[in-house]
């Protein structure tokens, strides 16, 4: 076991001994046993970390036979139009969903996630700081980079089986990033970008988990795509882990306008990431020419908004109810935040 005493801490006013490395619990350095729980959140990257470990034979793996993706999350799936269509055109939706999803993954990562680890690391947020949580980060960053480039694979797998271009340039920006950005361009301070950033971070990597679960086990789609989620799937445990702590940190530090401000934007991430992305699809629609999808689509959107298509909330609820601020946020929760 590590020993912690010539480590630098945050000074956490704790009267029992115990010492808080910021953005992670606090814990007493003289029990085996919480010095384990923490040495494990920030030194078993070596052990879990997908980058790790040896990856497969993609493509000795991938069966023609089965769908690249799940029809129940094509927003069109339960509208007449999907069954007028083709097998074919079928096939091709639903691998351009797979291919979607990917980039959906790969720019939360790369547009929210990565961007908000990076600011801790450069010192934007009052509450955290320290040589530890700048490692478990940066191990964070590692995984991030790693994850984009399985998902990245996973898309290029695809194209080269189904002999089809899917081209990401043919994608408009996935609608949580769009929203983001969105969010960035009405800031006027450096210090709203910071926390709309960490707002929507935390939403994306507590919540991603869930929004991995539609896939990881899923015993119908290609077992090379329900695997490559699932890899990804189990270092985002610590993850989530991670960035709720230095949320509550940071919270903590900030003057009651801007722990509003914060919770807003954690609101707002929340809102753009649960509901269906209704433009990707519109536009995969009019890509693939498929006859009276504007129809469609306008029925679709009048039929479907306000559905959230990552159902599970528990993280982010479970989080603000551990901050004691529950209450101070507008969101319709549903039936599945108590997993």
């Amino acid at each position: 076991m590590r020993d912690h005493t010539d480590e630098k801490y945050s000074d956490d006013g704790h009267s029992d001994g115990r010492v808080q490395i910021a953005g992670l619990p606090a814990f007493d350095p003289n029990d085996p046993a919480e010095n384990a729980v923490i040495d494990r959140l920030v030194g078993n990257w070596h052990r879990r970390a997908a980058v790790k470990r040896e990856e497969p034979d993609l493509y000795a793996l991938y069966d023609l036979d089965r769908p690249d993706f799940r029809e129940d999350m094509i927003p069109f799936r339960s509208h007449p139009i999907w069954e007028r269509l083709s097998d074919e055109t079928r096939s091709r939706l639903l691998s351009w969903g797979w291919v979607a999803y990917n980039r959906t993954t790969v720019l939360v990562e790369q547009r929210i996630a990565n961007p908000a680890f990076e600011l801790v690391i450069g010192g934007a947020y009052p509450g955290l700081g320290g040589q530890q949580l700048e490692l478990a980060v940066a191990q964070a960053m590692v995984d991030e980079q790693y994850h984009t480039l399985m998902h990245i694979n996973g898309s290029a797998v695809t194209r080269r089986m189904r002999r089809g271009d899917f081209s990401d340039r043919v994608l408009p920006d996935p609608r949580i990033t769009a929203i983001h950005k969105a969010h960035l361009d009405r800031c006027e301070e450096q210090w709203e970008r910071n926390l709309t950033t960490l707002g929507f971070a935390t939403v994306a990597e507590i919540s991603i988990n869930a929004f991995l679960d539609l896939l990881a086990d899923d015993k119908e789609i290609q077992v090379v795509n329900s695997t490559t989620v699932k890899l990804h799937n189990r270092d985002e445990y610590c993850h989530a882990s991670i960035s709720g702590e230095m949320m509550k940190q940071v919270y903590e530090a900030l003057p009651a306008d801007r722990r509003r401000f914060l919770l807003e934007k954690v609101v707002a991430g929340l809102e753009a990431f649960v509901a269906p992305d209704f433009t990707t699809w519109e536009t995969i629609a009019a890509f693939e020419g498929v006859q009276g999808w504007e129809k469609a689509a306008a029925e679709v959107r009048e039929a479907q908004t306000g559905t959230h298509l990552v159902q599970d909330h528990s993280g982010i609820h479970r989080l603000l109810t551990e901050m004691d601020v529950l209450d101070q946020v507008e969101f319709d929760w549903g039936t599945t935040v108590a997993r």
